[in-house]
């Protein structure tokens, strides 16, 4: 999610240790209560959606491949909104399955034991929509033409039945049968795109693990551009999926992507993904959304205005920061959205527009300006996208660069993509390769900035 979407009711914190693991015994997350669960993991999604778009009517079918890690007597997915009409498990159709609280509960006729492996084969239904929650309406939406789909942090519900939560990653196959004269935009690698009569389908492959609100589609009357050279020793390819009308709109505001590749590449490391592409939806967005191998804006973030710039090099960096590193739990979100937001200033100084350090010390001006009762590492589900978040975990990282020095600071963040890439992370995990790779005390740098309300003096 692009910077900065604001808080909705704040709530008191408390300074004190990082959080313990014994927080996570309950729900998968205690930011989503009764969102996803442990019993069971998934290694594949194959889903298949017919939808129409004159009458917003979805039929789909999803092919669940999991395995269990506890005995299960009664298989628990999260759906909002569709209606399951059959569901096989293993080949066998299911005689008992229902659906309450946005769940879809399916019993076998036996318990499953720990490490057996199953599949759910579920056909369903229905008029997809958002779903309302804290952080406003995420998922299917509605635009003027089209779809789109913003599945941070629980949206993906509204699309798919699934085990909706980030630390559990699979590899996808998507494929969308649609109206003629419309594209399907999807994660991944496109495998093929057909026609029969007045509909088409498009297939894609997403190989590299992702969390299921990662998971994407995006639909509109879009033509594809190629955005970089291909050819021997090109960089990763790079495209745009855009109405017509904002082509060229498209071109000059993305001008500068393929140098933000370049300069993200020699920062983290190797782009983690076969590809990128950035979808131009006709309707003006309040916020750019990053999905893995992509990302969406709308018409009034393509300017070469340095908002709009950095928005573009924010989302590209969340390939890196939330794609393929993904938080365990959505209270470290500040790994995904405090080096988003670094990556910016990186940006800003390699593009010639502020030093690294004049964009931190505007940050801290404002966080000094501002209330102090946030904990950046454990900032609570309704305030985990607030601004701080953000800018307070920028500085963190930027703290860290000064005491350590560019060379290890930069090794560190290579070491950290490398090791890390497409698994699950949190913020323990990144002091414990901070103390490796830079050889200081991580922890009681970083504890100031993520776990205590009060403003650390401004890094110099």
């Amino acid at each position: 999610m692009s910077p900065s979407a604001p808080s909705s009711s704040p709530a008191a914190s408390t300074g004190g240790a990082p959080p313990s693991l014994s927080k996570e015994s309950g729900a998968p997350d205690p930011y989503l209560p009764g969102q996803g669960t442990n019993a069971y993991r998934v290694t594949r999604y194959e889903i298949d959606l017919d939808y129409k778009l004159s009458s917003n009517r979805l039929n789909a079918r999803a092919l669940v491949h999991a395995v269990t890690r506890h005995p299960t007597s009664a298989i628990v997915l999260d759906l909002a909104g569709l209606r399951a009409t059959k569901v096989h498990l293993s080949g066998r159709r299911v005689r008992k399955f229902s659906q309450r609280a946005e769940q879809l509960v399916v019993v076998p006729e036996a318990a499953l034991l720990p490490g057996e492996e199953f599949t759910l084969d579920i056909r369903y239904e229905g008029n997809p929509s958002p779903r309302r929650g804290l952080w406003g309406e995420v998922g299917w939406e509605e635009l003027t033409d089209g779809v789109l789909v913003a599945g941070q942090p629980n949206g993906a519900p509204s699309w798919f039945p699934c085990n909706d939560h980030a630390r559990d990653k699979a590899s996808y196959r998507i494929s969308v049968t649609t109206d003629a004269n419309y594209r399907a935009v999807c994660n991944g690698v496109l495998l093929s795109h057909t026609t029969r009569a007045s509909r088409q389908t498009w297939v894609y492959e997403q190989s590299e693990p992702m969390s299921t609100y990662l998971a994407t589609v995006q639909i509109g009357r879009y033509e594809l551009l190629a955005l970089n050279p291909g050819g021997p020793g090109a960089q990763v390819p790079q495209y745009a999926a855009v109405p017509p009308a904002l082509a060229e709109r498209a071109r000059s505001g993305l001008t500068r992507q393929s140098a933000m590749m370049r300069t993200f590449t020699n920062c983290f490391g190797p782009y983690p993904f076969a590809e990128y592409t950035v979808v131009v939806a006709e309707d003006e967005l309040e916020i750019p959304l990053e999905a893995q191998t992509l990302s969406i804006f709308g018409p009034n973030h393509l300017g070469l205005d340095w908002e709009s710039q950095r928005l573009i090099a924010h989302e590209l960096s969340h390939q890196w920061f939330g794609n393929s590193l993904t938080a365990a739990s959505w209270r470290d979100i500040w790994l995904h959205e405090g080096f988003a937001c670094y990556a910016e200033w990186i940006w800003s100084e390699e593009a010639g527009v502020l030093p690294v350090a004049n964009r931190a010390a505007a940050a801290w001006r404002k966080l000094r300006a501002g209330s102090q009762d946030l904990l950046v590492g454990d900032p609570g589900p309704e305030r985990m996208f607030d601004d701080r978040v953000y800018k307070r975990g920028a500085l963190a990282l930027h703290a860290l660069r000064l005491r350590c020095g560019d060379l290890a600071f930069f090794a560190l963040l290579h070491d950290w993509a490398g090791q890390h890439r497409h698994g699950s992370v949190s913020t323990s995990q990144f002091i414990l390769a901070a103390d490796r790779a830079t050889g200081i005390d991580a922890e009681a740098l970083l504890h100031p900035w993520l776990y205590e309300e009060a403003l650390p003096p401004l890094p110099h």
